[in-house]
């Protein structure tokens, strides 16, 4: 990334191909999808609970941290007491005072392996039994969708995972969806400082279920696509995008989508490991003028080149809000489908 650091522009299918690789046009068979470019709420409901942080319990014989002494670590997500399944706050609560003190044994995943715990709860000065860890269940935000697919009716997200807050990993899912969302203001980006949508969501609508959180989007299938407008486009291969002049489609008013222009900058050589293939740069006045560039909550802006859709806005550059990155629409689809 060199000195300038990035950060996620947002929040933060059903099978469309089984493998579609990074080869000339000429040799491949392009899916094609409806750029969408529209402003969304998102909620997303973990799959077990994550442990955010761990802190001192004050009883009667002194503060102590049950959760640091059993071995629990930050980024962990528990997904058992005993024989039952946790998925939210209120169950790993409701837990603890129905064992009152007695030694439970936890099952968790950490860096994608099971581990297994012994604690015991204590009972704080309020009462209650705890364990010493701060957990998280759900998270919610703003973001873009990026396209939808007509013929599954599957939509793809955000161009990067959902990740929690305090330990930077990606959220396991359980459930989740994307909401109705107006945008009403602009907090505009400077230098050091990224500006962020300010968005309102209907929550008693829901536009699409969420199937996959991963480090390309997330993907779900719609269940109304009756606000999706547009046509739908060619998505290109890899080798087809070049720098040079592109557009994007973003939602920063409203829920009018507009097209604005941009520069992508450099393609950078794949690799697995690293979802950042543009080097991008707005220069479109309205937007500038707007948003000062990049802000958080455009995240999955489609990128247009050539009449072809070639991937999402991710990040933008913290030190420069006229610069981001962005993820090749192919690698979407790609882990769309996994």
């Amino acid at each position: 990334m060199g000195a300038s650091a990035a950060r996620f522009v947002g929040l933060l299918l059903a099978a469309v191909l089984a493998m579609w690789p990074a080869v000339s046009a000429a040799h491949a068979s392009a899916p094609t999808v409806i750029p969408v470019g529209r402003a969304v709420g998102i909620k997303l409901f973990s799959d077990g609970v994550v442990v955010v942080g761990t802190s001192d319990i004050a009883t009667q014989e002194g503060s102590v941290n049950p959760a640091k002494a059993c071995g629990l670590k930050e980024g962990d997500i528990i997904t058992h007491i005993n024989s039952t399944e946790v998925d939210t706050i209120e169950e790993v609560s409701a837990l603890l005072q129905e064992l009152e003190g007695e030694a439970m044994s936890i099952r968790a995943i950490r860096d994608d392996k099971q581990v297994q715990l012994t604690a015991t709860a204590l009972c704080a000065a309020d009462g209650a039994y705890k364990l010493g860890a701060w957990i998280r269940d759900s998270m919610a935000g703003i973001g873009t969708v990026t396209f939808y697919c007509p013929d599954s009716g599957a939509f793809g997200a955000l161009g990067h995972g959902i990740n929690d807050v305090d330990t930077a990993k990606l959220m396991p899912l359980d459930s989740g969806s994307i909401l109705p969302a107006t945008v009403a203001g602009v907090e505009k980006g400077k230098a050091g400082d990224p500006g962020q949508l300010q968005g309102v969501f209907d929550t008693d609508s829901t536009l699409g279920l969420l199937s996959a959180n991963t480090d390309g989007g997330v993907f779900g299938v719609m269940a109304d696509s009756g606000w999706v407008e547009g046509a739908p486009v060619e998505a290109a291969v890899r080798d087809e995008v070049e720098p040079g002049e592109a557009t994007i489609l973003s939602n920063i008013s409203g829920q009018r989508v507009e097209e604005y222009a941009i520069r992508i900058e450099k393609v950078f050589p794949q690799r697995e490991d690293d979802c950042r293939d543009y080097l991008l740069k707005v220069t479109d006045p309205r937007l500038l003028e707007a948003t000062g560039g990049i802000v958080q909550g455009m995240s999955g802006s489609p990128i247009l080149q050539n009449g072809k859709i070639v991937g999402a806005v991710t990040h933008v550059l913290v030190d420069d809000p006229t610069s981001g990155y962005g993820i090749w629409v192919g690698r979407m689809l790609r882990q769309c489908d996994n």
